[in-house]
């Protein structure tokens, strides 16, 4: 299948602004990001967005800032869990959620990482995203 054929066909996908925003260096264009990456970019957004932050949708992201230096246990993977879940439902119309794991914790280092399985809603494709989510914002400090 040629290029072509594949962009019309996956264009119920969208298209944006690429994240991070950024320009080719040749021409000074807006890079654009499509179909499968513009749908991981936007699950990248949402869990990294705090509630609040955004002026116009107060609501909009998935405040997984709130866990921050929060004992990992099982509570506080199942509280993870759906708020991704919540989140995702909410702001990301195009895919599926099917299941959210925590498939590896670095307790040492305060990192969990976070499998998302989903598919995208018009074609039933079936696609992940494992999320690096860090319960330490501050590196410089001290260790014990």
């Amino acid at each position: 299948m040629d290029k072509k054929a594949n962009n019309k066909e996956n264009a119920f996908l969208g298209s944006g602004w690429s994240f991070p925003v950024s320009f080719s260096a040749g021409n000074s264009q807006l890079n654009m990001s499509a179909n499968a990456s513009n749908i991981n970019e936007s699950i990248h957004i949402i869990l990294n967005t705090r509630k609040g932050e955004r002026t116009l949708e107060s609501n909009f992201g998935s405040g997984l800032q709130q866990f921050m230096f929060k004992k990992i246990d099982n509570t506080l993977k199942g509280e993870i869990i759906e708020t991704i879940k919540f989140s995702l439902l909410r702001y990301e119309p195009r895919i599926l959620v099917q299941d959210v794991k925590v498939i590896a914790t670095d307790t040492q280092n305060g990192v969990i990482q976070i499998m998302i399985s989903y598919i995208y809603s018009q074609t039933n494709t079936r696609h992940n995203y494992v999320y690096p989510f860090h319960l330490k914002e501050g590196t410089n400090l001290p260790r014990k």
